[in-house]
């Protein structure tokens, strides 16, 4: 849809005795933005920050994935395509503990510094590692840094996929015949504690405190407006401490809601798909076109 939008949306469709619904997704992006940006020569002799992200795959998302058991929760893990290669076993151990694996790039790369050749290339490259490895391809794909482009929205729904990097709306809607599973910057936990002394982590990482309790006042509100939440963490930066204490009060919460439908992505991606939801909140991928700079007042 281009211009301006139609008026309120109706009401989404949970499945029977569900008010809202609930995910938990991970990142494991290791320590693919480092090899992405080792084209840069300033980056790519420096050991801080490739340590910091290897602390992801050796203790984080093992403490991760013992605090999804306790809860028994599924969670959503959307991993790139050189961390699965360097790691054959990890695919594996997600799925046998029985949550979801999705794509997420192939050296993380940035969309920006990406051609469509590059994204078709990574895509069916990661499409081709995650068959190997785990015998069936993945339905879903999480985009680095959460962007998106019409090509790469094509790809998507040329594979059969569904997406989960765009901020459209509150809950799954259509764009362009994909499947959108909506994120958020603000349940993210990169936004609030991701620091590494480089020049682009701009503050320090925050207390988890008020975190949780933004994100505890987000779910209540969502929760009461028939919506979802999809919360977003990292290997290297959630399986830390302070981080696990701060997921395991949110679940806590959550998972003690009856009304609530705590589920993976891709569950929540297939319930819109076979359901009355479908083509009730579709929408193009318009892009507004360029506009002439204009002379304002007088002169």
């Amino acid at each position: 849809m281009s211009g301006a939008e139609r008026g309120p949306w109706p009401a989404y469709q949970w499945p029977e005795g569900k008010r809202s619904a609930f995910c938990l997704s991970v990142d494991v992006d290791a320590d693919a933005p480092y090899l992405w940006a080792q084209r840069r020569p300033e980056d790519a002799r420096m050991l801080g920050q490739l340590e910091q992200r290897r602390f992801g795959l050796r203790q984080g998302i093992w403490r991760l994935l013992d605090l999804l058991d306790r809860f028994g929760v599924k969670g959503s893990f959307f991993v790139p395509g050189v961390v699965a290669e360097a790691n054959p076993h990890l695919l594996p151990a997600f799925l046998e503990r029985g949550h979801e694996v999705g794509l997420h790039g192939w050296f993380h790369e940035i969309v920006a510094q990406s051609s469509d050749a590059e994204f078709t290339a990574a895509l069916e490259a990661s499409l081709g590692l995650f068959r190997r490895q785990t015998g069936a391809a993945p339905r879903g794909f999480r985009s680095p840094a959460w962007e998106m482009t019409p090509h790469m929205l094509a790809e998507l729904r040329r594979h059969g996929l569904y997406d989960s990097s765009l901020m459209g709306a509150d809950h799954p809607y259509e764009m362009e015949g994909v499947v959108e599973v909506p994120v958020q910057w603000a349940i993210d936990d990169a936004v609030h504690f991701k620091f590494s002394a480089l020049p682009t982590d701009r503050g320090p990482p925050m207390a988890p405190g008020p975190v949780l309790e933004g994100w505890l006042d987000e779910w209540a509100a969502l929760h009461r407006l028939g919506q979802m939440m999809t919360v977003t963490v990292h290997d290297w930066i959630s399986g830390r401490a302070q981080q696990l204490v701060l997921l395991e009060r949110l679940l806590a919460r959550v998972t003690a809601e009856p009304e609530a439908w705590v589920a993976t992505v891709g569950e929540v991606a297939a319930h819109h798909a076979a359901s009355a939801n479908v083509g009730r909140f579709a929408v193009a991928a318009a892009l507004p076109e360029p506009v002439e700079p204009r002379r304002l007042g007088r002169g």
